[in-house]
């Protein structure tokens, strides 16, 4: 039964016109027809507002009416539902979103920042006036993984849930494994191409990726957000050769966020990981993103698809317009935030799993001796250790794969490593994926 004929169109205001706004607009100009159809009404954008009114944006916003102050939005009867795409943790979209809520106004935004940071607050709000408060697109771009976990898993305990969320590190990964490029020369080639920010510490340093391992986390097992409590390391150290030897062993190198929920606490980690061939996760090239849900009643669930540009996060942001038009809201983190559950952070010591390690060290004998050392009383077993050439100028590369052991054992070898004349810079951890 459609609702095309109850309803007046769903009047839109669109705050942030770059890529994804953009793209919105072209969407909705494209499929109106369809969406239409869908949502049981037009959805129609009747109002913008961005930084910079004279950027040519390659779409035409003659159509719309410009808003200097976006702020208004929150107040004015002739809109219902504001689309928030300017980004950033705090400041005018934070205002924003703030503004809307206590208004009453629906709010949809792409925010995995703000969300992140203040997404329970902003929860609360929504809660408080029983309105909605969307974000299909802050998490995995075009990837319906947002309503698969709050949705299609709902009846499932989730033990774990963990994926490729950044497809900037994911692109210059795979290029470094498919043409022997260095980590610098490919990050610059990305930014050439687009692929990367002129500054792209949040990318490469993990930080994005941990934003959205936040929300996943929260959708997961029903606990407050924590980004502070998420691990994380980027990509900057991996060099070509970590990339030829996880190869030779078998595996290929992903940044991947992890979360587990257990009897000690919620883990969280972003973190270059060695994948196993056989895993899916090892077969997501590219720009893509994945994510992995392993459920008690419907096992392992896989998401892949674009993970940013405007068309696939345009396709999400449209997609909650839709919900919004069919009153379909549900708590915006699955379950009333009163029902969220405050979390220990898990001992990341105590976690049980095999590793990579990578030492640049002086070209002398003894220095296998001494990591050998190192290893044996720190209680770590070796299962396999590599010695290459000089590697450059750069000293002789020494890589080494565990067997399974506690994390604390790893620490303490390199504790016990510290400050030996024998390495040059710091060595490289990479965990293994089981």
């Amino acid at each position: 039964m459609t609702n095309l004929h109850r309803h007046a169109p769903l009047r839109v205001a669109l705050v942030g016109l770059g890529t994804v706004g953009g793209g919105v607009i072209r969407l909705l100009n494209t499929n109106g027809d369809l969406i239409a159809r869908r949502a049981g009404c037009p959805i129609q954008i009747v109002a913008i507002s961005a930084r910079d009114r004279n950027k040519d944006r390659g779409v035409d916003l003659s159509p719309y009416e410009w808003v200097d102050d976006m702020n208004s939005f929150a107040t004015r009867d002739d809109v219902d539902v504001v689309v928030e795409l300017i980004g950033g943790s705090d400041g005018p979209a934070l205002t924003l979103a703030r503004q809307c809520l206590i208004a009453g106004k629906p709010f949809v935004t792409a925010n995995k920042a703000m969300l992140a940071h203040h997404g329970l607050d902003l929860a609360r709000l929504a809660e408080k006036g029983g309105i909605a408060l969307k974000y299909e697109a802050a998490v995995a771009g075009g990837i319906p993984v947002i309503k698969g976990m709050r949705e299609g898993a709902a009846a499932n305990e989730i033990s774990r849930v963990y994926g490729i969320l950044n497809g900037t590190c994911n692109y210059i990964l795979t290029t470094m494994e498919k043409e022997g490029r260095g980590f610098d020369e490919v990050l610059k080639e990305a930014q050439e191409l687009g692929y990367a920010e002129a500054d792209p510490s949040f990318d490469i340093d993990g930080v994005d990726a941990a934003h959205k391992l936040t929300i996943l986390a929260s959708l997961a097992f029903g606990t407050e957000l924590d980004f502070d409590a998420v691990a994380t390391t980027g990509i900057r150290d991996v060099i070509a050769a970590d990339i030829a030897e996880a190869a030779a062993l078998g595996f290929r190198i992903r940044l991947v966020g992890m979360a587990q929920n257990g009897a000690d606490g919620l883990f969280q980690r972003v973190h270059p990981m060695l994948v196993p061939l056989d895993h899916p996760l090892a077969h997501v090239d590219g720009s893509l993103n994945a994510v992995v849900a392993e459920g008690n009643f419907v096992g392992r669930l896989f998401f892949q698809g674009r993970g940013a540009g405007d068309g696939p996060t345009a396709s999400a942001v449209v997609a909650d317009l839709i919900d919004v038009a069919r009153d379909e809201y549900g708590d915006a983190f699955a379950m009333p935030v009163a029902a969220l559950t405050p979390q220990n952070t898990a001992d990341a010591g105590a976690r049980i799993g095999r590793t990579y390690l990578r030492f640049m060290v002086q070209d002398r004998p003894g220095v296998l001796a001494e990591i050998a050392a190192a290893t044996r009383d720190a209680g770590v077993s070796i299962e396999s250790m590599i010695q290459r050439g000089a590697h450059q100028e750069d000293g002789v590369l020494v890589a080494i794969v565990t067997h399974a052991g506690e994390e604390r054992c790893i620490r303490d070898t390199l504790e016990r490593l510290a400050g030996s004349d024998s390495l040059l810079g710091t060595p490289m951890v990479m965990h293994i994926l089981d």
